[in-house]
């Protein structure tokens, strides 16, 4: 084909390369440069010289690809007007594919190729050519640069590189609607003839797509194509070159089409009556039966909402839509009953969630359909009339007392006996029994309220026909009270009678406690015992509300005389018949602080029982006071030395002192005398660091005692003033470092009481008022008749 192609352009090219010729010999010259009989002037122009006219004659050639002859093929020849056909001149050929690619005669100047060439790989060559003298190897002409094209022929089809395709189009498109565009490549030359001129026609696909010659986009051929019909279509698409003519090349490529879902199809039930069996015993909210309806469209397109449209239907059942299945759950909403009704129909409509307005005109996208329900019969358990029975009984009634009874039945329609009994489990059971025929409950003993004032019981019912049925109802029995117990007296506080107590004074209020339950609140008389004789040292007053008080006859009491009472005391309930009962009380005589508050009960027995008298506590006390003179003289004399903290600024001091007890003195230390810190007053005597004295503190107490000076630089706090000497002999740089380590066991102040000691006092008479005693208590009253006689007789 390609060689017949060949032959048959070869006279076209001849007369090509001979116009070429004699358009190149006086139109396409190379550049010329000044001949031997030209001279170049200075303004660009030649003067001629009147000698032969010399120069290049060749021009741009061309070279056909995919040449295939036994010759080489004839490019095209190259001639200088300096050869005279005598074989003088040499011609020469570089560049590119020069000697290998391109030949050329060095005589004639004939170029031939000598490969087939591929313009799809290379377009064209640029080669240089060359005239010499062949005796002289002089340059007739300059080198020169020409282009060898390479014409491209039709040997290359078009091409589908993204093929094949995949494309989707919805249903019922109308018709013209774009589906796809492809596009074809050629790899011939689109600037030569119609090698790369590509025309589109559809091979498989028709009538339903079409596709356009020029730009290969690819439509919809029929209107309305209906996936549910169709889905898949398979399309190959031809491209051709040459502009579609006859021998030109082409490719193709296919194209799979689907039909994507739109919701043109209304959902339809199969068939419109549908029957459903159901026993009555189904449980409630569980699915009794499911009913669908077919939509033929797909996803969103097909889902279905169902729903009963009928109030008989929608009151007992409700129905819900599967998501996966796309049926209708039918649940029960109410208890079945087959005595009562036997049939239920339901109107049920199945309707499409997502409609689309363009096919609005198909009518509603919505079906109906009837199911009728028919209830089963079950054999079911015996029903009480109601849910929860509540009884009553009084306490203390007789065994086998009626209390109430319990009705159950059969609720099928053969009505079977029933039988009944109470559940063995529980504790009831042995307080409670149950006629199994009737129903009836009775006691089994006699029952407590104030032990068990509710009882809880389960009562089950069976039928007689099948045992293995039943069903249970609790029971919950309400014990009434009877007036069964005595009241008493409330005794949780123990009644003191105080020494100070005067005729007609309240002792205590007291109150009563019954454990029977009175509707209208408890009513309490209170009174002392009528067989007994008259109490010469107490009586009891009825308040009439539920409370008595306990009244002195006689002034004081003495617990060195007699420490305790007894007082019976009689209240009487009123419930019918009215119980009374009769309580000891137990008194204790003890002293009493004012507004009668307790002191030291405890304390005075122990002493009481140890056999302690009044004089023996009289001794006790004054021994105390002559140890505590002795104390004060001590520590008097003891101030009155005065000997100084620092003997001598050169006495230097590196003793570490320690005091491992409270107290001491100075037979605790042998290298300071705690005396000097003890009485400020003598070390102030000597300046050495005492610039600074502490400030005595006045405590405000009751003690109406005045106090010397003495007493109260004592007073001062110890610590803050060996505080202040430190930081003073730290900061002083003008002495001798004092290296005594001195630990005191510093306690704090005294009692914020004040004290009662005369160690303080200035002289040996006292001036103290002791009347204040008397306030203290009857603790202090001894000490205080003692200071008392002390005074009389130093003022007598």
């Amino acid at each position: 084909m390609r060689i017949s192609t060949a032959s048959c352009l070869c006279p076209v090219l001849v007369c090509l390369c001979f116009i070429q010729r004699c358009y190149g010999a006086s139109h396409h010259l190379p550049a010329k440069v000044p001949s031997k009989n030209q001279t170049r002037l200075a303004n660009g122009e030649t003067e001629v010289h009147h000698r032969p006219k010399r120069g290049w004659i060749w021009n741009q050639f061309f070279v056909l690809e995919e040449h295939m002859g036994p010759d080489a093929q004839y490019v095209g020849k190259l001639h200088s007007n300096s050869d005279k056909g005598d074989g003088s001149v040499r011609y020469i050929l570089s560049g590119e594919g020069a000697g290998t690619i391109f030949i050329i005669d060095e005589v004639t100047g004939d170029i031939h190729a000598a490969k087939s060439l591929d313009r799809e790989r290379k377009t064209h060559y640029v080669l240089h050519a060359q005239a010499l003298d062949r005796n002289t190897e002089e340059a007739l002409e300059p080198k020169s640069e020409f282009i060898i094209k390479v014409q491209d022929i039709n040997d290359n089809a078009p091409k589908f590189p993204d093929g094949p395709f995949v494309a989707t189009v919805p249903e019922m498109s109308e018709l013209g609607t774009s589906v796809l565009q492809v596009t074809a490549t050629d790899a011939d030359d689109p600037t030569y003839g119609n090698s790369a001129r590509i025309v589109y026609s559809i091979l498989q696909g028709q009538p339903y797509f079409s596709v356009d010659p020029k730009t290969g986009i690819i439509r919809t051929a029929l209107a309305n194509m209906d996936r549910e019909a169709r889905e898949h279509y398979t399309v190959v698409i031809q491209a051709k070159d040459m502009a579609g003519q006859v021998g030109g090349l082409s490719g193709s490529t296919t194209i799979n089409i689907t039909l994507s879902d739109i919701n043109d199809n209304p959902p339809k039930f199969p068939q419109k009556n549908y029957q459903l069996y159901v026993p009555e015993s189904a449980q409630v909210g569980k699915p009794v039966g499911k009913i669908k309806a077919n939509d033929e469209d797909l996803g969103v397109n097909a889902d279905i909402k169902y729903s009963i449209i009928n109030s008989e239907g929608a009151n007992m059942f409700s129905i819900s839509t599967e998501r996966d299945t796309r049926e209708g759950i039918i649940s029960l909403k109410k208890p079945l009953n087959y005595e009562r009704k036997k049939t239920y129909t339901l109107h049920i409509e199945g309707v499409n969630t997502h409609v689309d307005p363009r096919f609005s005109y198909l009518g509603s996208f919505k079906d109906t359909a009837t199911l009728k329900i028919t209830v089963g019969d079950v054999d079911e358990a015996p029903v009480f009339s109601v849910e929860h029975y509540n009884l009553d009984v009084y306490e203390n009634a007789q065994s086998g007392t009626e209390v109430g009874a319990v009705l159950a039945r059969d609720p099928d329609g053969r009505n079977s006996p029933v039988r009944y009994f109470l559940d063995s489990k529980e504790d009831g059971v042995r307080y409670f029994r149950i006629d199994e025929s009737s129903g009836l409950i009775r006691t089994t003993q006699p029952l407590d309220r104030e032990d068990m004032s509710w009882h809880n019981i389960t009562v089950m019912a069976s039928e007689v026909d099948n045992p293995g049925l039943f069903s249970q109802v609790p029971v919950t029995v309400h014990v009434f009270d009877m007036n069964d117990n005595p009241p008493e007296i409330a005794t949780d506080e123990e009644v003191i009678v105080c020494e100070s107590s005067r005729p007609g004074q309240v002792i205590q209020t007291v109150t009563a406690v019954d454990k029977d339950d009175f509707a209208n609140g408890q009513r309490f008389s209170f009174a002392l015992p009528s067989q007994l004789p008259v109490n010469p040292n107490f009586t009891l007053k009825d308040n009439e509300d539920n409370t008595a008080s306990i009244i002195a006859r006689r002034r004081r009491f003495n617990h060195l005389t007699q420490e305790l009472y007894e007082l019976p005391i009689v209240v009487w309930d009123g419930g019918e018949p009215s119980l009374s009962g009769t309580s000891t009380l137990t008194l204790r005589v003890c002293p009493c602080q004012r507004h009668g508050k307790i002191r030291m009960c405890q304390g005075e027995a122990f002493l009481s029982s140890a056999g302690l008298s009044t004089g023996a506590l009289i001794a006790i006390l004054l021994c105390i006071v002559i140890l505590l003179a002795i104390v004060v003289l001590f520590i008097t004399l003891r101030r009155s030395k005065k000997e100084p903290l620092i003997i001598s600024e050169e006495d230097i001091r590196e003793n570490v002192v320690t005091y491992d007890d409270e107290g001491g003195g100075e037979e605790d230390t042998e290298a300071f005398d705690i005396i000097a810190l003890r009485n400020p007053a003598a070390a102030e005597e000597l300046k050495f660091r005492r610039d600074v004295r502490p400030e005595a503190r006045h405590h405000c107490g009751r003690s109406r005692s005045r106090r010397s000076p003495t007493v109260e630089l004592d007073e001062s706090d110890v610590h803050e003033f060996i505080k202040q000497r430190l930081v003073e002999a730290d900061m002083d740089n003008s002495v001798p470092p004092y290296d005594s380590l001195q630990t005191y066991a510093f306690e704090g102040q005294g009692s914020p009481t004040g004290t009662i000691s005369p160690v303080d006092s200035p002289g040996t008479q006292s001036e103290q008022d002791y009347n204040y005693l008397d306030d203290w208590g009857p603790e202090f009253q001894k000490l205080a008749e003692l200071y008392g006689e002390a005074e009389l007789d130093v003022k007598t």
